[in-house]
């Protein structure tokens, strides 16, 4: 078998988006639902235009998915006093990204790849057995007890009560959740496989999932599935809990690695 070295492209103007990721003779990211045509530059309300964004400073709440979605990238993109950048290095059906962020020491922030898969019904994501997995409110309907009041999540082991750990057929629902310092997870889809590995020394590292059956949105539902490297315990950094945030240390620099690997069908 001959090996084809890994693609990526990216739109630097529609903030840096990553609109392909060929690994192990495959595509990977999820076109989009055709929202919309062209870049989100300058967009109030977040877009969904598929591939992988980049959310930052936070991925839920204020301002939704981040601020990079709707502003061009130059090699880097400054935001708040912040400054992001990364490098992409391939390797043989591997592709490695490096960050490296420049912000005032103690500056606070979530970050996660949001990365929406070209996946079929199906798929499988395998993650550790019994990782503690924090569900969000839009599964409440989902599970067999009444959702606590006010809670802003509740948490389940992995696979949790929905087994999220199967991309299944349309059936009306949707549901984020966030694998707790989980660093590596894998994606099993028609005999391929995709590793996702992220590396943070000192931060809290963990994976997002967003598992949308035709259950989002209610009005116009379509299908997608997010499978999310984050820096962070949770989606909206305004209920981030002291461990629950990566922190800027004295330096005023961070740095951390996203690792993709693949293997065909």
């Amino acid at each position: 078998m001959v090996t084809k070295p890994p693609v990526v492209t990216v739109d630097a103007v529609d903030g840096g988006r990553w609109t392909s990721l060929q690994l192990a003779g495959r595509e990977w990211l999820w076109d989009g639902p055709g929202l919309i045509t062209g870049p989100r530059t300058g967009l109030a309300a977040f877009v969904d235009a598929g591939g992988l964004d980049e959310c930052f400073p936070t991925v839920r709440g204020t301002p939704d998915h981040g601020a990079l979605w709707n502003q061009p990238w130059n090699g880097s993109v400054e935001y708040d006093g912040t400054v992001l950048t990364r490098a992409f290095t391939p390797g043989t059906d591997t592709l490695t990204v490096d960050y490296h962020l420049e912000a005032p020491p103690g500056y606070r922030f979530v970050w996660a790849a949001h990365a929406l898969l070209d996946c079929a019904a199906g798929a499988v994501i395998s993650a550790p057995p019994e990782t503690e997995c924090r569900l969000y409110p839009e599964a409440a309907a989902q599970l067999p007890s009444a959702w606590p009041n006010a809670a802003p999540w509740i948490t389940a082991a992995w696979p949790t009560p929905l087994n999220l750990s199967v991309y299944g057929d349309s059936d009306g629902t949707a549901a984020g959740a966030i694998l707790v310092d989980c660093p590596t997870v894998s994606i099993h889809d028609r005999g391929a496989e995709l590793t996702m590995t992220l590396s943070c020394p000192g931060q809290p590292v963990s994976t997002a999932l967003w598992r949308n059956q035709g259950g989002f949105p209610v009005d116009a539902p379509y299908r997608s599935l997010g499978v999310e490297p984050m820096l962070g315990r949770v989606f909206d950094l305004a209920e981030a809990g002291p461990d629950d945030a990566a922190v800027v240390p004295s330096s005023g620099e961070l740095a951390w690695r996203l690792t993709l690997s693949a293997r065909p069908a």
